[in-house]
């Protein structure tokens, strides 16, 4: 059957086909296909989970699994909202499994990935455990795991979750299954602000199989039957590509198959080439000399005398003076991580603290230039690839009129082109290469020019030997620019691996808010991780937690909270593997301190292998 790409017909194969409660699951395709199946115990349901003997190899087998009719029975099943969404143990027994199989040193053994997920579960079970880290930490292991992998997308891949399990060597979509950056209802709510433009959303989202074999996100679609309850007919065509793909996996050496991985992450949503004349061009030679002080775009600035009326002793404080700019603690659109004192505050004394309230604390979201100025010694900053931008990266037809207006009001509200700012600057006179999200533009979210400005830094400081510095501070992928934008968290951590493959340090400072894509990407891998006490840090934001039906006490996924958990996990170290959670915590006035603490200390090691 062929999956046209025109909305109403995307929709259809939405609701009747991928949606359908008699599609076959993981577990009916598994226990067809391999007949000596042998399934090990998961901590949860959605998990699928093994080993078996196929053609003479040994295969370790990974699925998600939704649930079927008779999954859903009881009212005690009905209530359960994360069926078929692996949490942060089911995710933690996939590491498990994957160092096992890598610990037998097998010539003939290969991972093989069912994908059938909505998502990842954004319970607040496993946000308190990081369920964003396990994402990254699976996506730089299936990067790097020296073991044959291949995946298979069955019915819907959403999200994180499914791109957890996805990086393999050799990538498979059935015809009729859809792989999107968001579940279709999200994306209508978020982008349209209306659930029921399911249609649209998809067609925007470009989830079908042939839209993925055609940006490279898979290499083979797989047949499906007519009957989208047919177990033995999904089961055969699967079983024919996978025989297919095994023999010709058996052919190519490992290193060459790491080398392949790493190569398609790099080039990952790029459609036009750019060489190095034009990455010589988007280099700015002159620092910005003064600090880059500026208010954020949606605070109201009150002066004395203006149209708002304020009284002289309001917030008992002394007299306002007359032309001074004033805001009021609490009055910024963009912060919802407390209602704030009410003072005023003058403009100056406001930004020169870094947006911090000097009275009540109360910190708001900052964006990119504050973070510059927080950070940065004076006249050091140097911008990279400053005019790369979604129009001369992304391949014709992305960018709708739609998307084209939403860049154009992004672009009025900072100076900076992008949701990523790049440089090479000095801290307390170090040399770093930094990535700071610009929450300005689009709320920091990942689209294509922000995973290619990330990598690009990664590799300036490599060639520096420098360390590198990022500030996350994000929503999460760009659901404009579809299944590229996810993709984006491939291309982010695949540059992270190279980075530490060249033993070059990565710090990571979680800003408020660290979230979506982004906490599950880059963020996540810092070799040391700092965090701004009220920083938001979890896969998905508490609207689209309550959205969804999930309880959420906000005050336990912000940074302070899962820093007293984290301090738990050398306890937990078989649970958390190569995950720490935070190291430390730095309010602003302290972060360029703390962060040159590291920098010095790397300095010195650095010194120490010189010498030797």
């Amino acid at each position: 059957m062929h999956i046209h790409h025109h909305g109403n017909k995307l929709l259809e194969v939405f609701r009747k086909r991928v949606r359908h409660p008699l599609r076959p699951r993981a577990t009916e395709i598994i226990s067809t296909i391999f007949e000596n199946f042998k399934s090990y115990k998961t901590p949860g349901s959605s998990l699928v989970i093994g080993e078996s003997d196929f053609l003479d190899n040994r295969l370790f087998i990974i699925g998600q699994q939704k649930p079927r009719p008779q999954d859903l029975r009881t009212q005690e099943d009905l209530k359960k909202l994360n069926h078929g969404m692996l949490n942060a143990d089911e995710h933690s027994k996939i590491i498990d499994i994957l160092e096992y199989a890598e610990s037998l040193e097998l010539d003939n053994a290969y991972v093989i990935t069912f994908i059938d997920t909505y998502g990842a579960d954004i319970s607040m079970y496993s946000a308190q455990r990081f369920q964003a880290y396990f994402i990254s930490h699976l996506i730089r292991k299936f990067l790097l795991v020296p073991l044959k992998t291949i995946s298979i997308v069955l019915g819907e891949g959403g999200s994180g979750g499914a791109l957890a399990i996805q990086v393999t060597d050799r990538r498979a979509q059935l015809e009729d299954a859809l792989y999107a950056t968001a579940p279709p209802e999200s994306m209508a709510s978020i982008v349209f602000r209306d659930a029921s433009k399911v249609g649209e959303a998809l067609s925007i989202l470009k989830p079908t199989a042939h839209d993925l074999k055609h940006l490279n996100v898979i290499d083979t679609i797989i047949p499906s039957p007519e009957d989208v309850a047919d177990v033995a007919a999904f089961s055969r065509n699967i079983r024919n590509y996978l025989e297919r793909t095994i023999r010709e996996l058996s052919r190519i050496k490992l290193k060459a198959l790491l080398a392949q991985r790493a190569e398609r992450a790099e080039s990952t949503g790029l459609a036009k080439k750019h060489g190095r004349i034009y990455r010589i061009k988007k280099f700015i030679e002159k620092p910005f000399k003064d600090r880059l002080m500026e208010p954020p775009p949606d605070i109201e600035i009150i002066k004395f005398g203006s149209a708002v009326n304020v009284s002289d002793d309001y917030g008992n404080r002394a007299s306002l003076e007359a032309g001074q700019e004033y805001i009021v603690c609490g009055g910024s659109a963009r912060t919802d991580n407390g209602k704030g004192c009410g003072q005023l505050i003058p403009l100056t004394e406001y930004l020169a603290s870094s947006q911090v309230c000097p009275h009540c604390g109360k910190t708001d979201v900052m964006g990119a230039s504050g973070w510059i100025d927080l950070l940065c010694d004076p006249g050091s900053f140097h911008e990279l690839y400053r005019n790369m931008t979604a129009e001369e990266v992304l391949e014709d037809g992305v960018i709708t009129p739609r998307y084209a207006d939403f860049l154009a009001k992004q672009r009025k509200r900072t100076k900076f082109k992008e949701s990523l700012v790049t440089a090479v600057v000095s801290i307390h006179g170090i040399p770093t290469v930094v990535a700071i999200c610009e929450f300005l533009f689009s709320g920091g979210t990942m689209g294509v020019v922000f995973g290619e400005k990330f990598k690009l830094a990664v590799k300036y400081a490599i060639k520096r030997k420098v360390p590198f510095v990022s500030v996350c501070c994000s929503g999460g992928a760009r659901l404009y620019e579809g299944i590229s934008a996810l993709m984006q968290m491939v291309k982010t951590v695949n540059a992270i691996n190279e980075l530490k493959a060249n033993g070059l340090p990565y710090i990571s400072i979680l800003a408020d808010p660290s979230t979506g894509g982004a906490i599950a990407s880059f963020a996540a891998l810092g070799d040391i991780i700092i965090a701004e006490p009220d920083a938001l840090v979890i896969f998905a934001g508490p609207r689209v937690m309550e959205s969804r039906g999930f309880e959420v006490e906000e005050k336990l996924v912000r940074a302070a909270s899962l820093s007293e958990n984290a301090a738990q996990i050398y306890e937990s170290l078989s649970y958390y593997h190569d995950i720490r959670g935070i190291h430390e915590i730095a309010d602003r006035k302290n972060m360029k301190r703390v962060v040159t603490k590291y920098l010095e200390f790397y300095n010195k090691e650095l010194r120490k292998k010189l010498k030797t």
